[in-house]
């Protein structure tokens, strides 16, 4: 290794430069909040879905219906995948959600499509942990920055061949419902909203940190699906990730997810929204 350079002379003039915000984000599309809240409110249920510990399951959402994500019998966070129904390849993605909203999101704030798509799949309409805000430690809930615990990773840390990570739990997940094989599968799981989860980097190396989820039996996240939604869930074997996971010794517990549909004509002048409208010749014939 070499020797950590000297700073220059400048050094703390450099440092003091103020940030700029990479994408502001004052010009996306506004979100009809308040048309949701209220066709909420008449919307009956009409499907659940319980994902075991240390497991995944699917669950199907049309445009224009709700979902929402439970702790129901002790602190747990979940990972979830989201894909358009009608084609896989449009998926959840968690970087430019990152780069729009922030390392966590909340109520208001939305799920947006990989490239060439870009666009809203999911928006939260109530999130009963809206209240932990951002702690000491620079941690907070809900965050589009850990990518899933996976076995590769644990095999290149641990060397070991844990099957029941977040990773493993998606593909064999999405393998079951969709009738592919593992193999086939394995490509269309992706970096997830970890639902619950509290998480931040630390101060003084900028590594990734977990701490335990302030979750409790009764809290939810909920969605309204902009577009047409596979979901799939895993239900960590971290737990609520207060010492570790891709393990069996954490305690951990099942997730529930139920989805809603509204009285017809209570989303009045909504429409599922349309793809990004970027031409796509790339400069090519210009």
């Amino acid at each position: 290794m070499t020797d950590m350079p000297l700073p220059p002379a400048d050094a703390d003039d450099r440092r003091a430069i103020a940030p700029v915000i990479c994408y502001p984000n004052e010009t996306l599309p506004k979100v009809p909040l308040a048309l949701y809240k209220a066709a909420r409110e008449t919307a009956e249920k009409v499907d659940e879905v319980l994902i075991p510990a240390r497991d995944a399951r699917c669950f199907e959402v049309p445009a224009g219906q709700f979902f929402r994500i439970s702790s129901v019998e002790g602190p747990q966070v979940g990972d979830l995948n989201l894909w358009n129904s009608k084609d896989l390849s449009e998926r959840f993605f968690s970087g430019k959600t990152r780069a729009l909203h922030g390392t966590h999101i909340t109520t208001g704030e939305r799920m947006w499509t990989s490239l060439p798509t870009l666009r809203p799949m999911a928006t939260i309409v109530e999130d009963t942990l809206g209240w932990y805000g951002i702690d000491a430690y620079g941690g907070s809930v809900h965050d589009v920055i850990g990518t899933r615990c996976d076995p590769y990773t644990g095999n290149l840390l641990n060397g070991d061949q844990y099957h029941y990570c977040c990773h493993s739990n998606l593909t064999r997940a999405l393998a079951a419902h969709t009738g592919m094989s593992l193999y086939e599968a394995e490509p269309y799981v992706h970096d997830v909203l970890n639902v619950f989860m509290c998480t931040g980097f630390t101060r003084d190396t900028g590594q990734y940190f977990m701490k335990a989820s302030p979750v409790r039996p009764g809290d939810y996240l909920e969605f309204f699906a902009e577009i047409d939604l596979l979901g799939a869930l895993s239900a960590c074997p971290g737990g609520d990730c207060s010492s570790e996971h891709s393990s069996d010794t954490a305690a951990c517990y099942p997730m529930l997810v139920e989805v809603f549909a509204p009285e017809e004509g209570s989303l009045e002048g909504w429409r599922s929204p349309a793809v990004n409208g970027y031409d796509r010749s790339h400069g090519v014939g210009r």
